[in-house]
């Protein structure tokens, strides 16, 4: 399952969230991977897609980074999915 997590750092946290980031590189946690990670630039705001067999591990990751990050997760499918499931509720 992808999650997307969506972050922006913690008013007055960004040196400190740069720091921990520029020091971990910012790794999904153990047993996810992940697909992509996108900043935007002069912001303090961005998107990492995790893939992972369920939440758990998401909550591992907020934990890790509740202290310097604001996160909101959101599981996510793509196209062919959600198209899938709209044509099986709408017909064609």
């Amino acid at each position: 399952m992808k999650f997307m997590v969506v972050w922006k750092t913690t008013p007055g946290k960004y040196k400190t969230a740069l720091d921990q980031f520029l020091k971990s590189g910012g790794p999904a946690p153990e047993g996810a991977k992940t697909i992509g990670r996108w900043h935007v630039p002069g912001s303090t705001l961005g998107w990492h897609l995790i893939e992972a067999s369920g939440p758990e591990a998401l909550a591992e990751h907020a934990a890790e980074w509740a202290d310097v990050l604001e996160l909101e997760i959101h599981p996510v499918i793509e196209d062919a999915a959600a198209g899938a499931a709209a044509k099986k509720v709408f017909g064609k």
